[in-house]
């Protein structure tokens, strides 16, 4: 899983297991069915790199109650794309109510089913069965996956009929529900794309791209599956600051059920009247966030056009889309950045290797006149943002000219390092954020292009205090390492902007947990339009560093090859862009298939423009 995964690398998961009488490819565990209601699970399997379809079996003649409940609960984990099979284990009115798309719930093993109180005797004409296990996740309706946790507790109740003597379901929860092994082999992490309400990009002042992940059927045509959920509009999470360009009500032409692009990898979308009659403008915008859409999900993407009333509305090619709207992963750093042991801001090329040759920055942050502790560059590389190595004040400066250090645009009160400003971040509007741990007055900070009065940023809901602040690339989200309780949490917020007042109100809202499994975040940075790498360790655990998506998730190939006491970690929104991190070793590259590297052994912290 990962949306921001790089397509070239994706690992296709699956599992089989032989059918002799008819050679077909089934769930595990649906050759022998169980023949009592002892307690019993459904295992979630291992996951494998063949890729396979996985069908289920409909239930046998005769088949017990225990049979029934197992049956179908492998069958939820199948590649039937309407669980037409699963439907069979249910009464004729159960399956006309049943909704397998409301929700996904997904436990740390699969459901575990235990006979109700009926104490197991499979006689009469009804009985209940328990399902219980731990929650790991839940995807709701609009496919956004949250972290869940807690015991899951759902009953059953089985009935046999009059006529046939067979038992069916006829009362069951809404939803589906399988193991993590079965949702990671069955479901896939992939960006779909809206605008930001509020922000362009500083340097283009073109619609900023945003990336809202789902999860979606990874065999079941996803393709058409993400056309249709972008189609449907963002997630609850992100509505407030994104918008969309397809008009409302904008949907599929009727009849159409799937699509596929053709042999130059252009994809035809027909559209039905509610887009007929947009502008160009519109339309280019509408395809764009297509484009980017289906590019998170398969690299044989190259082209979209859109079609309406019977005739094209536009088309839009790749080598073309980045004029149309520009995102966080198209924006290549020219340079990594990064403090020297004489505490000076220098860079090099972001390509990584021993080759690479640092140079002082231009200006007063490079040379050496005032310790830096910590130091943001603005994405467009033209201008910094540097912390003091006592942490008390904030300076912003030119990377292009030479000057003296000018007076510092923000000052600390706090007693001590600890207390005292964070790391700044840019984000793509030119604007610096930045936090004030001092106790008697803790509070998270907007500088409007770099400078003038602080706007205090609200932030309700914080419970703790800010101890890293990273905002992403299109502006509208922002991570936050939140201290309470010697608890180091990552914590993703939504920023919006209120700017119908002679002064904008800015807040950041609905923070959300995407390390619950961790309980001490040290360095953070965003690697992706939805995807963060971390260093963190669990109760328990040792350090450790690994990717995770924005909305909780871990990605397929989350975990990272280890550190020790890390400072600091370099990530880009740009895939492309090599890892780099600081540690007691000094600077470190990380290149593609090995381990750790040092390039310098001075250097206390690193990092990409933003």
């Amino acid at each position: 899983m990962g949306a921001d995964r790089p397509r070239s690398h994706r690992r296709t998961p699956g599992r089989t297991a032989a059918y002799a009488a008819c050679g077909v490819v089934l769930l595990a565990g649906c050759a022998s069915m169980p023949d009592s209601g002892d307690l019993r699970g459904v295992e979630s399997t291992t996951r494998q790199d063949t890729q396979v379809r996985v069908f289920a079996m409909p239930p046998r003649d005769d088949a017990l109650p225990s049979e029934i409940v197992q049956g179908f609960l492998e069958a939820l984990t199948s590649d039937d794309p309407r669980y037409s099979t699963a439907r069979q284990y249910l009464t004729t009115r159960a399956a006309q109510r049943w909704e397998p798309e409301r929700s996904t719930t997904v436990l740390a093993d699969g459901p575990v089913t235990a006979p109700g109180r009926s104490g197991g005797r499979e006689e009469g004409d009804d009985l209940t069965f328990t399902l219980t296990g731990t929650k790991v996740a839940t995807v709701d309706t609009q496919q956004s996956y949250a972290p869940a946790s807690g015991n899951y507790s759902q009953t059953v109740h089985l009935t046999r009929d009059k006529k046939t003597a067979q038992w069916r379901i006829d009362a069951l929860p809404q939803g589906v529900v399988m193991g993590k092994s079965d949702f990671q082999r069955n479901y896939m992490s992939v960006n779909k794309y809206y605008f930001a309400s509020d922000t362009t990009s500083a340097g283009s002042g073109q619609p900023m791209a945003v990336a809202d992940p789902v999860y979606v059927r990874e065999r079941v045509d996803p393709m058409t599956q993400m056309v249709r959920s972008l189609l449907n509009g963002p997630t609850s999470w992100l509505r407030p600051v994104v918008r969309s360009s397809f008009p409302t009500g904008t949907a599929l032409t009727k009849g159409v059920t799937s699509l596929t692009p053709d042999d130059q990898n252009k994809l035809t979308v027909p559209l039905n009247d509610k887009a007929a009659r947009i502008g160009h403008g519109k339309c280019d915008e509408m395809a764009a966030q297509l484009l980017f859409t289906l590019q998170s999900l398969t690299p044989t993407v190259d082209e979209i056009e859109l079609r309406a009333g019977g005739r094209q509305l536009c088309v839009l090619s790749d080598d073309r889309s980045t004029a149309v709207a520009e995102r966080g992963a198209e924006m290549s750093p020219d340079h990594l950045y990064f403090i020297d042991g004489r505490h000076r801001l220098v860079r090099m090329t972001n390509s990584g290797g021993n080759s690479a040759s640092p140079e002082p920055v231009p200006g007063a942050l490079g040379d050496g006149s005032k310790a830096l502790r910590s130091v943001a560059v603005a994405r467009d590389e033209n201008s910094a943002a540097g912390v003091a190595l006592d942490g008390k004040a904030l300076y912003v400066t030119s990377t292009v000219t030479s000057g003296a250090l000018p007076q510092p645009v923000l000052q600390s009160k706090g007693q001590t390092e600890a207390d005292r400003l964070t790391t700044p971040s840019w984000d793509a509007q030119g604007d610096l954020w930045i936090a004030d741990r001092d106790p008697a007055a803790p509070r998270l900070l907007l500088l409007e292009k770099g400078g003038g009065q602080p706007l205090e940023v609200r932030t309700p809901g914080l419970d703790g205090r800010i101890n890293a602040v990273r905002v992403a690339a299109d502006g509208v989200r922002i991570a936050l390492v939140v201290d309470k309780g010697g608890k180091q949490s990552l914590l993703i917020g939504r920023i919006e902007r209120d700017k119908s007042a002679e002064r904008p109100t800015v807040s950041v809202q609905e923070l959300r947990s995407a390390t619950p499994d961790l309980e001490r975040v040290t360095a953070v940075s965003w690697a992706g339009d939805s995807r963060l790498v971390v260093v963190g360790r669990e109760a328990g655990g040792v350090e450790q560093v690994q990717y995770v998506q924005c909305d909780g998730s871990i990605p397929e190939t989350g975990t990272l090859p280890g550190l020790t006491e890390v400072t600091s970690i370099a990530a880009s929104e740009d895939s492309e862009a090599p890892l780099f991190a600081t540690s007691k070793d000094g600077l470190l590259w990380l290149p593609g298939g090995s381990g750790w590297r040092t390039l310098k052994e001075a250097a206390s912290v690193a990092f990409y423009p933003g």
